[in-house]
C-alpha cells in the first residue's frame, strides 16, 4: 500500500484483490464492510464518496483490519457484533457468531409459544447453552410475558449474552446461570419450552472446518463428540422431567442427523409429536417434540 493518495475506491479494488487472492468468499463485500467500519460511516456513504482520499490514521487502521480478514478471523469478531433476528448483539471469540438458521428456533419458538394452549399467560423458557444470548434475548424482545433461564458452561459467554440482554431491554426477564445441561436449575424447575443449539458436529469433522470457524470459534462450542449427537444422548432420557405437561423441546440439529436424534426420542419418556423443520436450502435444521 505505497500509493501516495488512497482513495475510497483505490482502496476498495485493491483490498478486494488481495482478499480474492487469499481464497475469501466475498471479497468485496468484506473490503467494504471493513472500510465502512474504518471510517465509521455505512457501506451507502462510501458509494458517495469514492474520490475521498484517507488520512494516514485512517490507513493504518483500516490495513490491521484487512491483515485480521487476511488471517480468516471472521467479520462479525473484527466488528465486535452481529445482527440476529434485526437485533443487535455483541460478539467474541468466547462465542459462536449467531447463524441466520438459527433463527428457525426463534421462529418455531414463537410457533409454540404463541399457540391457543398458551392464552395470555406468564411463560418459562429455558435455553441451554445461550452462548450470545440471541435465541434468548430475540424471545424475550417478542414476547412480554416469557420469562427465561439461559445457561451456559462459559462464565465469559454468560456476560456477552447479560450484556446483549442489556442492550436490547429484555434483561430484565433473563436470569442467567452457569452450568452443565440441566444441573444448575432448581429442584422442580419446569418449563413450557426449552431450547437450545448444541454443540452437534463430529469431532473428527472439526478439522475440515472452514478456518474463520475451526480457529477462531469456541471449541466447546461446536464439539459434538464422537458422532455429534453428545449432548441428545444425555438430554434426551431426562428432558421430561422439565417439560410441563405439553410443553415443547426445540433443539437445532446437524445435516443428517435426523433418523438418529428421532430413534433417541422415541425412547425417552413421554416425548411424542416429534418433526423437523428444515432451513431454506431443505436441510431438516430444528427437531421438535412435545411433552405428552
Amino acid at each position: 500500500m505505497s500509493q501516495a493518495a488512497w482513495t475510497i475506491l483505490s482502496l476498495i479494488r485493491w483490498t478486494d484483490e488481495r482478499f480474492k487472492k487469499a481464497g475469501l468468499t466475498t471479497p468485496r463485500l468484506d473490503a467494504e464492510v471493513l472500510l465502512a467500519h474504518t471510517l465509521g460511516v455505512d457501506r451507502v456513504w462510501l458509494y458517495t464518496h469514492f474520490d475521498q482520499p484517507l488520512q494516514r490514521e485512517e490507513l493504518s487502521r483500516f490495513k490491521r483490519l484487512i491483515q485480521r480478514r487476511l488471517r480468516h478471523e471472521p467479520l462479525a469478531y473484527i466488528l465486535g457484533h452481529r445482527e440476529f433476528w434485526s437485533l443487535p448483539f455483541r460478539v467474541t471469540p468466547d462465542v459462536l457468531i449467531p447463524r441466520p438458521e438459527t433463527e428457525i428456533l426463534v421462529a418455531e419458538g414463537l410457533k409454540v409459544l404463541n399457540s391457543p394452549e398458551q392464552p395470555g399467560r406468564q411463560l418459562q423458557v429455558l435455553e441451554i447453552g445461550t452462548g450470545s444470548g440471541a435465541v434468548s434475548v430475540a424471545l424475550a424482545k417478542e414476547l412480554p410475558l416469557v420469562s427465561v433461564v439461559a445457561t451456559d458452561l462459559s462464565p465469559k459467554a454468560l456476560s456477552i449474552a447479560e450484556e446483549n440482554a442489556a442492550k436490547n431491554g429484555v434483561r430484565e426477564r433473563i436470569f442467567f446461570v452457569e452450568g452443565d445441561l440441566f444441573h444448575p436449575l432448581g429442584k422442580g424447575s419446569k418449563f413450557d419450552l426449552i431450547v437450545t443449539n448444541p454443540p452437534y458436529i463430529a469431532t473428527d469433522k472439526l478439522s475440515s472446518l472452514p478456518p474463520e470457524v475451526r480457529d477462531f470459534e469456541p471449541r466447546k462450542a461446536l464439539d459434538g463428540g464422537k458422532d455429534g449427537l453428545a449432548f441428545y444422548r444425555r438430554a434426551l432420557p431426562v428432558l421430561s422431567q422439565f417439560l410441563k405437561p405439553k410443553g415443547w423441546f426445540l433443539a437445532e440439529i446437524g445435516a443428517g442427523q435426523e433418523r438418529e436424534v428421532q430413534r433417541m426420542a422415541e425412547k425417552a419418556p413421554e416425548l411424542a409429536a416429534f418433526d423437523f423443520v428444515p432451513d431454506l436450502a431443505g436441510i431438516k435444521r430444528v427437531f421438535r417434540a412435545q411433552r405428552r
